[in-house]
């Protein structure tokens, strides 16, 4: 997009600094906003009704959080999202993204081309989780999101792949002894 059409688009967004530890949106809750991490990270997890967290998202400065359409559904958050290190994070209610969008063509295609990028990640997350073992999903992870294993906790990432802490830790250690050979 064009500089003035930018930064109009960047005005619009209220940006807040945001304290590790806090929630951007709550599972099950009411939830309209857009979200775009500018520094910082956060993390999306699901809990089950017995309260188990499963980390389905990582977010790490500077990233769009997936889109507001893709993580609630009747204006309710399917995800919790949180703060895992001090962030700096731009907010937007979704329906004022929408008008804009309306008003914009640059605008539109920023909004639709986030929300492919996001389909393409989640269904090829969906397909390593269904298609791969354990040591080809930690391969992928790392192919795919280079340096998260150093600003992720290890019980999140091993969430993320459908594996345990332990058989994480197994195949971490499985790759050093490979290396070192």
């Amino acid at each position: 997009m064009d500089k003035d059409t930018a930064r109009a688009f960047a005005a619009a967004w209220d940006v807040e600094y945001v304290e590790k530890g806090r929630r951007i949106a709550t599972q099950g809750e009411p939830d309209v906003m857009e979200h775009i991490i500018l520094d910082g990270r956060a993390a999306s997890q699901i809990c089950d009704p017995e309260g188990r967290a499963v980390c389905v998202d990582f977010h790490a400065a500077p990233c769009v959080v997936t889109p507001n359409v893709a993580r609630t559904r009747n204006g309710t958050s399917l995800v919790s999202i949180d703060v895992m290190a001090d962030a700096l994070i731009a907010h937007m209610d979704s329906r004022a993204l929408t008008e804009l969008m309306l008003e914009s063509e640059p605008i539109r295609e920023w909004a639709n081309g986030i929300l492919q990028q996001e389909l393409a990640r989640k269904a090829e997350r969906e397909w390593c989780l269904a298609a791969l073992g354990g040591a080809d999903r930690l391969a992928w992870f790392r192919r795919d999101f280079p340096h998260h294993e150093d600003i992720f906790g290890h019980s999140l990432i091993a969430s993320f792949l459908g594996v345990t802490p332990v058989t994480l830790s197994r195949l971490r250690a499985a790759g050093r002894d490979a290396a070192i050979e």
